[in-house]
């Protein structure tokens, strides 16, 4: 992966409004100059598979968004995957709920692909994490539902949230599963230039 020189000047846009990867910024010490969530249509395409719809997604998502040079853009997506199956944010409640009893008793997949640019150059990563749910009751599955905490969830929940006590197991990246990998964020970030421990220059 080709590292540019850090870059004390540099500006980072977050193409995402997720709250969840604010936080998640955060904790490497970064606070974005600015937000703007770029508009896309999400939708799957025919038969395409779970990691090749993150990448495309995130990689689109990136494409959508104008910066100057002294600029870096980061842009993710994640989704949920069972099998084969793409399981995006749902729809409705009833989504939901056909999310969670699919998951239920099994394990799946959490993909979440990050890109970063700084001019013309682009950068890529895409990071795989299994989940376990334990068998889920009619009364768990309610409550969670009442909660409200599905809603914009890929795959119908948050492992930070409620939803974290359907979870026994994970093998991976939390910070993946939650959203934006940090690990793989950072060097990412790093590779644009863009200084990660600026006081440290």
């Amino acid at each position: 992966m080709t590292t540019l020189p850090p870059d004390t000047g540099l500006k980072l846009i977050l193409g995402s409004g997720s709250p969840r990867r604010l936080e998640l910024l955060a904790q490497l010490g970064v606070v974005p100059d600015a937000v703007r969530p770029p508009d896309i249509d999400e939708d799957a395409r025919r038969a395409e598979l779970p990691r090749d719809y993150v990448k495309r997604i995130a990689m689109e998502k990136l494409a959508a968004m104008v910066a100057d040079d002294d600029t870096v853009v980061l842009c993710a997506d994640t989704t949920v995957a069972l099998g084969r199956r793409i399981m995006g944010k749902p729809r409705d409640a009833g989504e939901a709920a056909a999310f969670l009893y699919a998951l239920s008793g099994r394990r799946h997949k959490v993909i979440t692909a990050v890109a970063v640019k700084r001019g013309t150059r682009t950068w890529l990563r895409d990071v795989q994490s299994t989940v376990a749910f334990k068998e889920l009751s009619d009364a768990e599955v309610n409550a969670y539902l009442a909660s409200g905490d599905w809603q914009g969830k890929a795959g119908g929940y948050a492992i930070q949230g409620p939803a974290g006590a359907f979870i026994p197991w994970i093998n991976g990246s939390y910070t993946g599963i939650v959203g934006l990998p940090l690990t793989e964020t950072a060097g990412l970030l790093t590779a644009a230039g863009y200084p990660l421990y600026k006081d440290a220059l």
